[in-house]
């Protein structure tokens, strides 16, 4: 029967981590990033703060973009994303001289305090970190695949990591970490130390790197996880031209009776006549995202033509909606946030101490007469 040896092993611990280590450890130092990148952008960006002196109530979504409209007249409001109470709210519109723009609306003021036609600082961050800016092309992208597949080299890495270190639970209760006996040693300790007391956080960034990829092979075959929002049927739209009777605001207050507890999160306003107000949020459940809940209101009726709730979801469905908070660590606000972040520079730290052990191995590991004879070879070249 075929059995591995230690060295094999940790041959086999090294390839996974020593080919990619470069893509790897940007993949976590952006991931990292991310998970921080609203606590950063209201420390860099003051016109990104909602700043509330007076302890106000937050505005309606309708009124938020009636300030925008006050302000742009001519404007085309398409939808509004809502983020942290500390973060403005943004409402994306188009104009007659901005074919894409960006308004910064302060939710308890009204006051609209930057116009933006690039993407936000979240966004840039959440991209550079999913797909690395590859483009998208008939359903996939090939940067989303590369982004993805570090799954693979992070579990693998883990499962041989606990192979070659047996009795890696002594490092919980007897961590070691030694200073004085040279660098090699030092780095031994810090890669043990930090990958046994990171094995939880490195299983969840595997396994929901693993559904990311499952999602993106199901989006390039073009099987739907979700349904898409439905159109006003033809038929039911009335003769001659008239403004729809449910505006956004009766909207959201349907919404709101069908989920009490709901709070929106995005909201894109019908496009055309047979367009729906497509209005998604969060509930009271803390390992969903921010769109777990959902209605379609059929602004010519005031119907709700489809919804969707965890109680509702299929088990695909609710995979793709747990999969972002356990990847970036808000399912318990500022608080898990941190400890995601700290844990991110720990797995970034691991990629660059397991490629400097690896390299000092592989250096250690050239035949006696090869470091011998190296010297001499550069003086003949150099004379």
């Amino acid at each position: 029967m075929f059995t591995m040896s230690k060295r094999l092993w940790f041959q086999l611990h090294g390839w996974f981590s020593l080919p990619v280590w470069v893509l790897f450890c940007f993949i976590c130092v952006t991931g990292t990033v991310s998970v921080i990148s609203h606590e950063l952008t209201w420390l860099t960006n003051s016109e990104a703060r909602a700043n509330n002196p007076n302890d106000l109530p937050a505005l309606g979504v309708d009124q938020v973009i009636n300030s925008v409209e006050k302000a742009y007249p001519t404007a085309d409001v398409m939808s509004v994303l809502t983020y942290e109470p500390y973060l403005v709210n943004a409402v994306i519109f188009t104009d007659t001289d901005k074919p894409y723009a960006v308004a910064y609306v302060n939710q308890y003021t009204g006051e609209v305090q930057a116009v933006n036609d690039t993407i936000s600082f979240i966004e840039f961050m959440r991209t550079l970190h999913g797909w690395l800016f590859f483009p998208w092309q008939e359903g996939y992208s090939v940067g989303y695949y590369l982004v993805s597949a570090m799954a693979f080299v992070l579990l693998g890495a883990l499962v041989t990591g606990l192979v070659i270190y047996k009795n890696f639970w002594r490092a919980f209760s007897q961590p070691k970490l030694r200073f004085n006996q040279g660098r090699k040693t030092f780095l031994k300790d810090l890669h043990t130390l930090s990958g046994v007391w990171s094995i939880w956080f490195m299983a969840v960034m595997a396994l929901t790197g693993l559904w990311y990829l499952v999602q993106a092979i199901m989006w390039h075959n073009e099987i739907d996880i979700e349904e898409h929002a439905p159109l006003v049927a033809v038929s039911t739209l009335p003769a001659d031209k008239q403004t729809p009777p449910t505006d956004l605001k009766a909207a959201l207050a349907i919404t709101k009776e069908k989920y009490p507890d709901f709070k929106p999160s995005y909201v894109m306003l019908p496009e055309h006549n047979r367009g729906m107000f497509n209005i998604m949020g969060s509930g009271d459940t803390i390992f969903y995202d921010n769109y777990a809940y959902s209605t379609s209101i059929n602004p010519w009726t005031g119907e709700i033509a489809a919804s969707k709730s965890p109680e509702t979801m299929s088990g695909l469905l609710t995979l793709s909606h747990i999969a972002d908070p356990l990847h970036y660590g808000n399912i318990g606000g500022l608080w898990t946030k941190v400890i995601w972040f700290i844990f991110g520079l720990i797995l970034s730290g691991m990629s660059i101490t397991g490629f400097m052990m690896y390299a000092a191995k592989l250096v250690n590991n050239k035949p006696v007469k090869a470091r011998q004879s190296a010297p001499v070879n550069n003086v003949q070249e150099a004379n």
